[in-house]
């Protein structure tokens, strides 16, 4: 396989640092980091909820988008939105996800 120039810098600085469950635990101790994780769970909840339905329904991120009438990419970029906060999808393409994926969206308030 031939590289380009650009992916063999990138692979030249990827670099993946070790992190174990202490590591977590270690973080987790930190009043300011706790906060911050906190601060996430209704996005690791929604994320969540996302995959486990998509992983239900057997299907991959291309079948989903097929099925949704978009692309794989804007089904990715959905998936991964909800972990960083760069975009909040609407109602009506959450309620396309889950159709897609046989099920209906259910939102609460608690």
């Amino acid at each position: 396989m031939v590289r380009s120039k650009r992916h063999a810098e990138i692979d030249d600085r990827y670099d993946p640092v070790p992190h174990t469950k202490a590591d977590t635990d270690r973080m987790m101790r930190d009043p300011a980091f706790r906060a911050a994780y906190d601060a996430l769970e209704e996005e690791f909840s929604a994320l969540e909820a996302l995959l486990t339905a998509r992983k239900e329904a057997g299907l991959t991120q291309a079948q989903v988008a097929e099925r949704m009438g978009t692309t794989t990419s804007a089904v990715s970029r959905l998936e991964s939105c909800l972990a960083s906060e760069k975009h909040s999808p609407s109602l009506s393409t959450l309620r396309k996800y889950a159709a897609a994926c046989g099920k209906s969206l259910r939102i609460s308030l608690v």
